[in-house]
């Protein structure tokens, strides 16, 4: 990984009541547990298809979103708005859940594939590249590939909830070294955390 800045914060899930408790939201829940820290709050925007806000960070100011197009749709939203601000995907991190960690851990990826997970699929086919930074959240695995959707759409229980939550606070600890660049030395705080 290069010692790029951030600029965009992506935190993935799916808009609406029926979904906002469930795994599949964890994105979600990261970055709004982010702009509440900041003291901001995220607004509709039409023309980036999700909410955004720009977060003016102590290293620079970071344009953050939650795509409103439904999980397999997100890359419209990513797409949308690194087109208008000219951002390079270097520069991108996305947010997600990820079945293939146990539940509170939290990992920095540095590009890859999307392991299955719809939402990076569309994202990586919207921008024509996976060369993007990732925060994978641990939601847990089912044990089972067939149940998989059916689990990432369901609301975790109160504990497993309070470990993501956990993740996310040890995640945000690590927010200004990523944005800062520092990706190494963010890894290895976050890794070694939990």
């Amino acid at each position: 990984m290069s010692a790029e800045s951030v600029q965009l914060i992506v935190g993935l899930g799916n808009p609406g009541p029926k979904y906002e408790a469930t795994r599949h939201n964890a994105g979600f829940w990261c970055l709004e547990a982010l702009s509440r820290q900041a003291s901001m709050s995220l607004r509709a925007e039409r023309k980036f298809h999700g909410w955004t806000g720009r977060w003016q960070s102590d290293v620079g100011d970071v344009h953050l979103l939650c795509p409103a197009t439904y999980m397999n749709h997100s890359g419209r939203a990513v797409a949308a708005l690194m087109q208008f601000y000219r951002i390079d995907p270097a520069a991108v991190l996305v947010i997600h859940d990820e079945i293939d960690l146990s539940v509170g851990e939290a990992r920095l990826k540095a590009g890859g594939g999307h392991g299955g997970h719809n939402g990076l699929r569309d994202i990586v086919a919207a921008l024509g590249t996976p060369a993007f930074s990732r925060l994978r959240l641990g939601v847990g695995h089912p044990g089972q590939a067939d149940q998989v959707v059916s689990y990432v759409l369901h609301a975790p229980g109160r504990v497993e909830r309070d470990g993501i939550d956990q993740a996310i606070e040890r995640a945000l600890t690590v927010m200004p070294l990523i944005i800062a660049g520092a990706w190494e030395r963010a890894q290895q705080q976050l890794h070694t955390q939990g």
